[in-house]
């Protein structure tokens, strides 16, 4: 290849972490991500109030000691995996054709660092894939406002090409069949359990086409052109076609929303509640998929992996399984790179 033809630049953006787990440095986190208007969708006034007088003030030392228990040697899981996705990415790809950098909606590596980079070599289009499978305002959408806000200060602005989402590619699909065939051979379970983050009603109804969206079950059965950008039905769509690899009967199959902030009402059914009546109903083992998460971080491995487990277990089940998330394994990393290949 002729070494002196532009490169495509492929910035790959996870949502972020705090620098470290010092109150301070959870609490500037708080204070980025929350006031994010398309992650708090008030006015800024009030939200402005809410994150710097009740929110990031009285969350952020409980925050940090979560983040205590799910911190390594190597840092937070959720950026140091992200890096070793790139590491393995940079090995499948024609670096003859790409660059390759990463980046945090919030804190660091900042998306501006990692546009600055590309910018810097003179890459000739940017794809940009936000990990997030299922679309919402308050995570995709953030990328993309994030990304233009910087982009649009440019002279030259190249091609971008975002990743809306990939809750139904094939290779995503098989790389959590594949987590959870290993799973499944250690033991037989009575619920399959998929937890994915929740998000206001008043944000998925934001979204809806001419009202369409009915936040019911019956609304989410079937995945349409009227409802492709309901992050809930989207949802629904990825654990009916993971489930569906798996061979899981459906009546084993569960679907829920967890991570509420606040006293507005988030989509349901609610993790919590589940919990509660998987207990009264006599169920005792529970495989947990986590499928909105692409990476281990404080939701998966804590909320989901300890904090509901042990609900689980004071309410009289015997095993709560989470699957891990897809990290760096090999078959996400390829999905990763037909991402980008079918983008270039």
């Amino acid at each position: 290849m002729n070494k002196n033809k532009a490169k495509i630049g492929v910035l790959l953006v996870n949502l972020g972490t705090p620098d470290s787990t010092k109150t301070g440095d959870v609490r500037k986190y708080l204070r980025e991500f929350l006031m994010d208007g398309r992650v708090i969708d008030f006015p800024f006034i009030p939200r402005w109030m809410l994150v710097n007088l009740i929110i990031a003030p009285f969350r952020a030392p409980k925050s940090a000691k979560e983040y205590r228990k799910l911190w390594t040697d190597r840092g937070s899981p959720l950026l140091f995996h992200t890096e070793d996705l790139k590491e393995k990415l940079v090995k499948k790809l024609d670096m003859d054709k790409y660059e390759v950098e990463i980046a945090m909606r919030y804190q660091s590596p900042s998306i501006e660092e990692g546009l600055k980079k590309l910018n810097k070599a003179n890459v000739k289009k940017i794809i940009v894939i936000p990990l997030f499978p299922q679309y919402a305002s308050a995570t995709n959408g953030s990328v993309v406002d994030r990304v233009m806000e910087i982009a649009r200060t440019w002279q030259i602005i190249p091609n971008i090409t975002f990743v809306n989402n990939f809750v139904d590619h094939p290779i995503f699909l098989e790389a959590w069949a594949e987590l959870g065939k290993e799973m499944m051979e250690k033991e037989d379970y009575d619920v399959y359990l998929f937890s994915y983050h929740g998000l206001p009603e008043r944000q998925i109804r934001k979204g809806s086409v001419d009202g369409y969206c009915q936040l019911s079950d019956k609304c989410c059965a079937n995945y349409t052109k009227k409802n492709q950008f309901c992050y809930r039905g989207q949802c629904f769509h990825t654990t009916r076609l993971i489930a569906d690899k798996l061979g899981l009967p459906e009546e084993k199959v569960v679907t829920c929303f967890q991570s509420r902030l606040g006293n507005d009402p988030w989509i349901k059914p609610y993790t919590e509640d589940l919990i509660k009546e998987m207990a009264e109903k006599g169920v005792k083992k529970v495989l947990v998929f986590s499928p909105a998460f692409v990476a281990d971080c404080l939701e998966t491995t804590i909320e989901v992996g300890e904090e509901y487990k042990e609900e689980f277990e004071e309410l009289g089940g015997e095993h709560w399984d989470l699957v891990p998330s897809l990290n760096s394994r090999d078959t996400w990393v390829d999905c990763v790179k037909d991402m980008v290949e079918s983008n270039t």
